[in-house]
């Protein structure tokens, strides 16, 4: 079962003096926030973020068991996948410093590694994440990047596997279907850190259809 926060420890205060990651463009070229991005563009709306659709791409919504919301959108695309959820965050400060130190003590902790490098977001991490020993019980690794940016309000993560986790190529395309997600905040009042309501679309003309 997902948690609908980026953490699991649900008390830890965010420093109000983080800066906010992101790269210098993006209120021009995204993520973008929903007032920046352009109203008559054919996006497929999901709640807490919108989706460009485009030839070759996939929609998945992943549900929470026990409550049946959307805890996350899963995007496949240039054999790879690319999974998004968008949070609440401080009007002035960041979260992805926090986050992704919280991220490498986990994977950590499962018997993973991170190792942290400059991308196309700012800083992101590289993780080798364990997964079900084969046969013989030598044990299994699956590659992820996790990417992350600071926007007003709102903070939106991103887990990639598949081939844009090694091929600079496929990297490039999901880095540009990343860029063009909308995240919609909203006015509603929120804790940092917990989860933007997703929800199932609406059938659109055009739009990639859910699985």
């Amino acid at each position: 079962m997902r948690s609908e926060r980026v953490s699991d420890n649900e008390n830890v205060d965010v420093p109000v003096d983080q800066p906010k990651s992101a790269p210098e463009d993006r209120a021009e070229n995204g993520p973008l926030d929903e007032s920046e991005a352009n109203p008559v563009r054919p996006y497929v709306d999901l709640g807490g973020v919108k989706i460009l659709p485009r030839d070759g791409l996939h929609v998945r919504l992943e549900i929470e068991e026990g409550s049946k919301r959307v805890v996350a959108i899963g995007l496949d695309f240039a054999n790879s996948t690319l999974q998004v959820q968008p949070f609440a965050a401080p009007r002035n400060s960041g979260l992805w410093h926090e986050i992704r130190a919280q991220i490498s003590e986990q994977i950590a902790r499962q018997g993973g590694t991170t190792t942290q490098r400059e991308g196309a977001f700012g800083p992101e991490l590289l993780a080798q994440i364990p997964v079900v020993a084969g046969q013989g019980g030598t044990p299994q690794f699956r590659l992820a990047r996790f990417i992350g940016v600071d926007g007003p309000r709102w903070f939106l993560r991103g887990v990639i596997a598949g081939e844009a986790a090694v091929d600079p190529s496929a990297a490039a395309q999901v880095e540009d279907l990343f860029r063009s997600i909308v995240v919609v905040r909203g006015n509603a009042p929120m804790p940092p850190r917990d989860l933007i309501p997703l929800r199932m679309p609406a059938q659109a003309s055009g739009a990639p259809t859910p699985k």
